[in-house]
């Protein structure tokens, strides 16, 4: 994991000095000061390659977790010729190692990253079908000027791209690095490449699949299979545990997280029968979530730590957080706070790389207004919406503050394969309420039935297994949702929160609580540009779900926990 940037020349011509901020630079020193703002992402080494005479810069910020010794980029290849930058985990690059060396007669990767570099020469573009994992890269080609950009398909790794006043492409991990360079900025789609030279690239989605259709006659209509289901998260897990650091897990003890440590502690005692994962919570005092972290870290046996932390420290880290997210989304910087905290804790402990259980809620809908679809076809066409939106919230908050801490997260849901499968099975299946395929009633009414009930035995304590879905920043305590809508609204008078459509004419604010983020943002993120980058989370308010992304507005939490 690390951070990307690089600048390619509009003509393929150098580039001559800039004046910046009142200063001159030169094209590397440029490049390194402005990748310096995501310097936070790799603290371990910075690569700088300069093509001066094509008028290129490629940068990176390396977190060390995989090919630790050998890793650091940029890589070039053998010949000089080619360039790369990439960010991620190549999960499937064992194999495709194998691969190589039997085309080749020989061959030992630096990284998971360096087979990008080797299979370009093997496949050119086509090598986007070959690997699996999280990532985002740029190629460069010396010979023919030609520059190879993709994302991965859910958007794990984030990506910008921006284009200067000369017509330059600036590409980063982090929009920080572009927002004041590039009167031009736009995030980089998900499952998308581009390829060709600046101001000639072509571009075609590398990742499409038939249930990403939304049309009615389409939905999916394969019926679930629990032992099918099992199998292929544990075999999601088992690609993610592969990394040359110490790693722990997050624990908030939802039935998400939850999983994925007791999956990932069964797999590791397959090989140390007396390993012991370790495992992180957050919250107030008496939270929610402690309780049943509590209960899952002593039935898998983790070596469990529980941070307490108080109102005002997370709140102090306001003006922080949307720095390091660069979105004002309302949802997304209340639960990125507690998170920050932990991450930061996380990393003074040694560990570099953690698992988490984003992406179930998207997959799965198990998200409480949910509850509320109307139908198959609405249930399936929002589950589609959220997973082409993971870049924009989950993926982006989780990816975003923990390497704001240089600590790298994986998302063993959102494994490509494992998403392709759950996203075929038949929306009936999933959609929460009683469902014709289990005669459990009260239980199938749960969010996330039929993952709870594929893992029903000796994965999870049942209080755990059948534990309503609580939304992260409710479940490290509810006077933290309460606490920092209170203080936001509390910087925004009347007379300021009613010219909110005349200030932001975009995503107009429809909160005070909203509004103080905006104006935050705006402030360190200026122009529409940046402001544009942003989607909002909000339930859906045509099934008559409240405004407000916490999960205890929604009606079916307070049924539930009466």
């Amino acid at each position: 994991m690390c951070g990307i940037f690089a600048i390619f020349s509009s003509d393929g011509e150098p580039i001559g000095t800039q004046s910046f901020e009142g200063s001159k630079h030169s094209l590397r020193e440029l490049a390194y000061r402005q990748s310096g703002r995501q310097r936070h992402r790799g603290p371990d080494s910075t690569g700088v390659v300069i093509v001066p005479e094509q008028g290129v810069a490629m940068v990176h910020e390396r977190l060390r977790i995989v090919g630790v010794e050998m890793g650091d980029q940029p890589f070039v290849s053998d010949d000089g010729n080619l360039v790369l930058v990439a960010n991620g985990e190549i999960y499937n690059y064992l194999e495709l190692s194998a691969q190589i060396a039997k085309r080749r007669g020989g061959y030992k990767p630096k990284s998971d990253c360096h087979v990008i570099l080797e299979l370009y020469r093997d496949y050119g573009v086509d090598l986007l079908q070959h690997i699996t994992g999280m990532f985002a890269f740029a190629l460069y080609d010396k010979r023919s000027k030609e520059l190879l950009l993709a994302r991965d398909p859910f958007g794990i790794i984030p990506m910008y791209i921006g284009e200067d006043a000369a017509g330059n492409i600036w590409i980063a991990s982090e929009l920080k690095c572009l927002a004041a360079c590039c009167p031009k900025v736009e995030t980089f789609t998900p499952g998308e490449a581009r390829f060709g030279r600046v101001g000639a690239m072509r571009r075609w989605r590398h990742f499409q699949q038939p249930w990403m259709q939304l049309e009615q006659e389409q939905l999916p209509s394969l019926p679930c299979e629990l032992s099918l289901l099992r199998a292929s998260l544990e075999s999601a897990v088992r690609t993610h545990l592969h990394c040359d650091v110490h790693f722990g897990a997050l624990l908030s003890g939802g039935v998400d997280s939850s999983l994925i440590a007791s999956i990932a502690t069964k797999i590791m005692r397959e090989t140390n029968p007396s390993y012991r994962l370790k495992t992180f919570s957050v919250g107030l005092r008496n939270a929610p979530d402690f309780e049943a972290a509590r209960q899952v870290a002593k039935y898998i046996d983790s070596d469990h730590t529980e941070l307490v932390f108080e109102i005002d420290e997370a709140l102090d880290s306001i003006r922080d957080i949307v720095y390091h997210l660069e979105t004002y989304d309302v949802t997304t910087v209340r639960c990125s706070l507690p998170m920050l905290l932990l991450t930061r804790y996380i990393k003074s402990t040694g560990i570099k790389m953690i698992l988490s259980g984003e992406g179930a809620d998207e997959i799965f809908g198990g998200y409480l207004y949910f509850h509320k679809a109307p139908s198959y076809v609405e249930f399936h066409q929002e589950l589609v919406k959220r997973v082409q939106q993971l870049h924009l919230s989950d993926c982006l908050r989780a990816n975003k503050v923990a390497m704001a801490k240089g600590v790298e997260l994986r998302v063993p849901f959102l494994d490509t394969a494992f998403v392709n499968y759950v996203m075929n099975i038949r929306p009936e299946d999933k959609i929460p309420g009683p469902l014709n395929l289990f005669k459990n009633e009260q239980k199938s009414r749960l969010e996330k039935f039929v993952l709870r009930a594929a893992f029903a035995e000796d994965y999870l304590p049942d209080s755990v297994l059948w534990r309503q879905k609580e939304q992260f920043s409710d479940g490290v305590g509810y006077d933290w949702i309460d606490s920092i809508r209170r203080v936001a609204t509390s910087h925004v008078t009347d007379e300021e929160f009613a010219q909110a459509a005349n200030r932001f004419p975009f995503n107009t604010p429809t909160t005070k609580e909203a509004f103080y983020y905006r104006c935050i943002f705006e402030q360190q993120f200026p122009g529409e540009a940046a402001a544009r980058t942003v989607v909002r989370w909000v339930p859906r308010l045509d099934w008559g779900c409240p405004e407000d992304p916490s999960g205890r507005a929604q009606a079916v939490h307070q049924i539930n926990k009466d």
